[in-house]
């Protein structure tokens, strides 16, 4: 039995963010029923290739990612009768999620202060862009718009290069994952005092707070933080290097850990050097230590230095593609790939040792369990 096994989630999102939220708390044993346009459903659906085919229907890989543990229903929420039957869902739920810009569930007679009145315990989250209040709250807003005002695609890329977004669409997924936790939290308030309340989770203010010690160093320093490209701001050596036949990323965290890496590679004088001798020196002196580094691993293979570096309790690893995650056996030892139904996914990423999460259903059809739901809303 899951940790949220008896909590019904009704899930008005779509894309990215919201659906991330719910699928994990479906994971947990939540009941979570996605509301889908009666015509279109989630825009994701049409967001491939690549494509799954299942029971004569396409399914895009980009939806399957996040709508495991769901049940679909597909309404029209223009309609009376959709609206109607989504209230009396909202009455019989602990948690609400929608994304519709500010003021959208408002028009569907839908917001939290309608349906607080006929259920007073629901947690109601909603994610938007720029957040329900503000200069930019009427502003639509996209994970690569996102990125781009957030500063998050100023410090990412080639140290002289242009400023580039993340390869994942990380803005949405951190606000999936604080929404996520927000959510449960106010579930604990609820249980506990029967009051439940509005979240509002922004993508832009949840990923500001993302740029943790970033955001920082300008806050303290007043300075704009530069690019760095795949090296560390603050850490030296940490970053990829070239060996004989591909890369490795090293991770030098401390003094001890570079010492025992310049014995390791035959120069135990650098860590001596005043130059290299402490981490702000080596952070001072970055590019110097940096070629002298380049030097020595150009000359042997990258798996052969990141067996060595990791034997010396130093962190290293293979800077792998997608396809060599995939195929790492520490990923199948960790179970984090699954099949259901013919359909691989990702698993959750977190174990736990009571209420264990598990994989129920597959990402549904559109509409897929529609009629079994509102024949239960009516006692059939």
């Amino acid at each position: 039995m899951g940790a949220l096994t008896g909590i019904r989630v009704l899930d008005f999102t779509r894309v990215l963010a919201g659906p991330l939220c719910t699928m994990l708390l479906g994971d947990m044993g939540a009941d979570v029923i996605k509301i889908e346009d009666d015509v279109r459903g989630d825009d994701t659906r049409q967001w491939g290739p690549p494509w799954l085919e299942k029971n004569g229907q396409q399914f895009s890989a980009y939806y399957l990612c996040v709508n495991r543990n769901k049940r679909s229903v597909a309404l029209n929420l223009k309609s009376r009768a959709g609206q109607d039957t989504a209230r009396t869902l909202a009455a019989h739920s602990d948690i609400l999620v929608e994304n519709f810009k500010p003021g959208g569930m408002r028009a569907f007679g839908l917001s939290y202060e309608e349906l607080r009145q006929i259920n007073p315990r629901l947690v109601y989250a909603s994610i938007t862009g720029f957040g329900q209040t503000g200069a930019y709250s009427d502003r639509p807003g996209y994970d690569f718009v996102i990125q781009a005002m957030s500063g998050l695609m100023s410090i990412t890329g080639e140290v002289d290069g242009a400023p580039h977004k993340v390869g994942v669409a990380i803005s949405d997924v951190i606000a999936g994952l604080f929404a996520h936790s927000a959510i449960l939290a106010a579930l604990f308030h609820a249980h506990r005092t029967g009051e439940g309340q509005h979240l509002d989770i922004a993508l832009y203010d949840t990923q500001i707070a993302a740029l943790v010690n970033v955001a920082s160093n300008a806050l303290v320093s007043g300075e704009t933080p530069p690019r760095y490209g795949n090296a560390h701001a603050s850490i030296v050596p940490y970053q990829p290097f070239r060996a004989a036949d591909g890369e490795f990323a090293l991770a030098v965290g401390n003094d001890g850990q570079f010492r025992q890496l310049c014995a390791l590679i035959g120069h135990p004088d650098w860590s001596a050097d005043p130059r290299f001798a402490t981490n702000p020196a080596r952070v001072a002196n970055r590019a110097a230590l940096v070629d002298l580094l380049d030097g020595v691993f150009c000359a042997r293979p990258a798996r052969a230095w990141v067996d060595e570096v990791l034997r010396a309790g130093i962190p290293a690893g293979m800077v792998n593609t997608v396809t060599d995650m995939l195929a790492d056996p520490h990923v199948a030892s960790r179970g984090l790939i699954h099949v259901l139904d013919g359909i691989p996914m990702i698993g959750h990423p977190v174990g736990f040792s009571g209420t264990p999460t598990e994989i129920r259903l597959p990402p549904p059809a559109h509409g897929e369990h529609t009629e079994e739901i509102i024949r239960t809303l009516r006692g059939g």
